[in-house]
């Protein structure tokens, strides 16, 4: 099926009479998955909610889908490998306003719907399960998930993003429909749980958390999770979502600490106990190549600053703004090309001894700084260039459409006067 279709059938208005999807995805969970179907359908008739059951299977080669079906359950396939692919073909297949998403090894409740309902009939666009603020009962979770991986990675998620969430890996959630649509779902994995609450936070969706019991799994096979493989893939999706952490700071702290080192190093022949990077050209070295290699890294983080805003969310970053609107491609340009000037101007003031007739050795103290000056300038210039490409679709993406209008009104208007002028 071609993207254009998945997005079509995503869009698409929930099913007439059809209020709740429970939405399981299964593989080889034979032992629990008909626990959980019944529960889940017990549950949406006890309420009298019109819902339905969908069970997405991610290839099971035991009898998980033959039990599905035989208990009144919808069963779509997904042949490709993964939790996040197979909740989402669960989630194309839904007809309901809302979702509700939960593991298939009996480990929540899906007797426990109504909570998760209420926040979403109130407005609520995502509304999470958490453990860690519930109940976790003997069993249920391993130790170090519980006290270590799991608040670890959900407080940086909620330094990065600001979700205000305490279990960003919790498998329980329900959301609305066009909040599905807005949150753009595409990790193929279990970053994918992490993948939805940033998102949701990135786009202003209103969160919601509500304490759950947690219950020892009921399966007979190994876990799906593996915790150091996908702690460190859902490590690499926040920091691939938050440029800022992943190359500013870095690259600011590297440039800095760069500049200081070579500051530092400066002086007289030879270092003395009381300044001992004085004179000494390697640290001279060591702090010129932090310097550029800073300087290019922020570069970094300004060109991943503007590529999440083109192509994930419109949300406003006033550094790249400033940036693709007072520098540009010409006064990068000139930036560049006066450092490479002024870099050259230090060479030359460092080589002057080694010319003059008495033949003195060049400082290469202060060569270093011209050096580091030139390969900036060039940078700038180059970088400059990849800007001004990435500047163009941002200002269609992210220039205000009162503005567009704005301006044309404005050609519209100096048009007027100028034919009533003519007239």
């Amino acid at each position: 099926m071609s993207s254009s279709n998945r997005d079509s059938r995503l869009r698409r208005e929930p099913q007439r009479g059809i209020e709740v999807s429970v939405v399981i995805p299964c593989l080889n969970e034979e032992a629990t998955i008909g626990i959980c179907i019944r529960k889940a359908q017990a549950t949406l008739e006890r309420l009298g909610i019109a819902g339905e059951v969908i069970v997405a299977d991610n290839g099971s080669t035991d009898r998980s889908v033959e039990i599905a079906r035989s208990l009144g359950a919808r069963v779509v396939h997904e042949s490709r490998k993964g939790y996040g692919r197979a909740l989402m073909r669960g989630f194309r297949a839904a007809r309901g306003e809302f979702i509700i998403m939960g593991d298939g090894d009996d480990s929540y409740d899906f007797t426990d719907l109504e909570r998760f309902i209420k926040p979403l009939r109130e407005g609520a666009d995502l509304v999470m399960g958490t453990r860690l603020k519930g109940t976790i009962l003997p069993g249920a979770m391993p130790w170090k998930n519980r006290y270590i991986g799991n608040p670890f990675l959900s407080g940086l998620l909620n330094i990065l993003f600001h979700a205000g969430v305490s279990d960003c890996h919790c498998g329980m959630r329900a959301f609305r429909r066009d909040a599905l649509e807005k949150m753009q779902l595409q990790c193929s994995g279990m970053e994918f749980a992490s993948e939805m609450v940033i998102k949701a936070a990135k786009a202003g969706l209103r969160i919601v958390e509500i304490p759950i019991t947690l219950y020892p799994d009921g399966r007979t096979r190994p876990p799906h999770l593996r915790p150091w493989r996908d702690g460190w893939r859902h490590l690499k999706l926040m920091l691939s979502f938050s440029p800022t952490w992943l190359f500013l700071i870095p690259g600011i702290l590297l440039l800095l600490g760069g500049g200081l080192v070579m500051m530092l190093s400066a002086g007289g022949e030879g270092s003395s106990p009381a300044r001992p990077l004085s004179g000494d050209v390697h640290w001279a070295v060591v702090g010129s190549l932090c310097a550029i290699l800073g300087y290019q890294v922020v570069h970094l983080g300004l060109f991943a600053r503007a590529y999440s805003i083109i192509h994930r969310f419109g949300e406003v970053d006033r550094l790249v703004d400033a940036i693709f609107r007072f520098v540009g491609l010409e006064r990068g340009l000139l930036i560049g090309a006066i450092l490479v000037l002024l870099g050259l101007s230090v060479d030359a003031h460092a080589l002057l001894p080694w010319i003059s007739p008495d033949g003195a050795l060049p400082n290469l103290r202060t060569s270093l700084w011209g050096v580091v000056l030139m390969v900036m300038g060039v940078q700038t210039m180059f970088n400059a260039f990849l800007l001004s490409l990435l500047g163009e679709q941002y200002q269609r993406k992210h220039v205000p459409s009162k503005d567009r209008h704005a301006r044309s009104s404005l050609t519209v208007i100096h048009s007027n006067r100028v034919a009533q002028q003519s007239s």
